[in-house]
């Protein structure tokens, strides 16, 4: 073999194993070139407040139960492990509403008791805001216990329409609660009474009378 034919030998060998190392480093790195980052996973959205609290089941009402109510047979039964009213005609459920009672335990309390008054347009005479002559309220959500009146305001009670109080049996003067319209936002809330939806308490009112008897249990 001559050097002229050698040389051209030992170059296209040298083609040859560059091509191959070509080849081979592109089957390495192709896994590379094609893989792709995992795709980032966008945040989970934090459930509100009103979301994370179970909703309350609507109010039933029994027109055909609520038929047969009568003075002299009608209870309120009031649970406030279910946060639960139920106004029974007999051993039967005319209304089954729910409720908002006490938020620490011992707020509402436990027992038997009967209505001792009725107020279809009562207020708050622990609760409530000050006011100016305008009626324009300048501190809201106060207490007669622990507050004091700014110059120039008075207090006005927190609204507690068809209030009925209820008291030990024998009892004229009643406890400080009772049950009334307000605000239900899912969960034990109140300052002791029993808040009910603005309807169902306007039922009940009509139904109840002074000496009615309440129970109040788990």
């Amino acid at each position: 073999m001559t050097a002229t034919n050698q040389a051209t030998s030992l170059s296209a060998s040298a083609g040859r194993i560059a091509r191959a190392f070509v080849v081979f480093a592109a089957v390495l790195c192709a896994p590379l070139l094609t893989a792709q980052p995992p795709a980032a996973q966008a945040p989970k959205k934090q459930k509100s407040a009103g979301e994370l609290i179970e909703k309350q089941k609507p109010p039933k009402v029994s027109p055909r139960v609520l038929g047969q109510a009568t003075p002299q047979n009608i209870s309120v039964y009031i649970s406030l492990a279910k946060q639960r009213a139920y106004l029974k005609v007999g051993d039967e459920v005319g209304i089954d509403t729910p409720i908002s009672s006490g938020k620490r335990a011992g707020m509402t309390p436990q027992g038997s008791f009967v209505v001792v008054e009725k107020d279809p347009a009562h207020r708050s005479s622990l609760f409530g805001d000050f006011v100016n002559k305008s009626g324009q309220v300048v501190r809201a959500g106060v207490s007669t216990k622990i507050d004091t009146a700014p110059s120039g305001t008075t207090y006005r009670g927190a609204s507690m329409r068809w209030f009925m109080r209820f008291g030990d049996p024998g009892s004229k003067s009643g406890r400080a609660e009772g049950m009334h319209t307000g605000f239900l936002p899912g969960y034990p809330a109140s300052h002791g009474c029993v808040r009910l939806p603005e309807e169902i308490a306007h039922m009940i009112y009509e139904k109840v009378t002074v000496g009615t008897p309440v129970t109040i249990g788990d």
